[in-house]
């Protein structure tokens, strides 16, 4: 999290001195243009004080402007992108995460889910968390998860 703040920092920072910089710029312009800025007859500290608002003033107007111009095509991609479908997951991994009180149940009903000898199904109950089928559709998964937490288990659907 540090690492986005320094990074929104240094955007903060850099649109800070872009800024500044083009504000210079334009005080320059009007000063070659037209020492006198403030139209007392003298040149003095008011008249760079009055250059510098008044070019930070046109800066503005100047970047207010193309944020409005650029607002429809960026409200336009957002909406765009808000609308995209999003992909349903459709593949899923069957994880035991507990066998729960009734350890025989268990290994039972895992014997008769995966067509397993009781060895190799008593190996996987007490091997938790066991991942106990992979990428199975949804109906599957489920229909896996509802009998083993019937016998007690608890099933995780990843």
């Amino acid at each position: 999290m540090g690492f986005l703040k320094n990074l929104l920092g240094l955007g903060v920072a850099a649109g800070t001195a872009y800024a500044a910089v083009k504000v210079a710029q334009k005080y320059n312009e009007k000063k070659k243009a037209e020492p006198d800025q403030n139209g007392d007859g003298t040149v003095d500290v008011n008249d760079t004080v009055y250059g510098v608002k008044d070019a930070a003033r046109e800066v503005y107007e100047e970047t207010a402007a193309k944020v409005r111009e650029k607002a429809p095509e960026v409200r336009e991609k957002a909406a765009a992108a808000a609308a995209a479908p999003v992909e349903e997951k459709t593949e899923f991994d069957v994880v035991m995460t507990d066998f729960g009180a009734e350890k025989i149940k268990v290994i039972k009903e895992v014997r008769g889910l995966l067509g397993l000898g009781l060895a190799e199904a008593k190996a996987i109950v007490e091997a938790v968390p066991a991942k106990l089928k992979e990428a199975i559709s949804k109906d599957e998964a489920e229909e896996i998860k509802s009998k083993l937490e019937a016998v007690g288990a608890k099933i995780e659907l990843k």
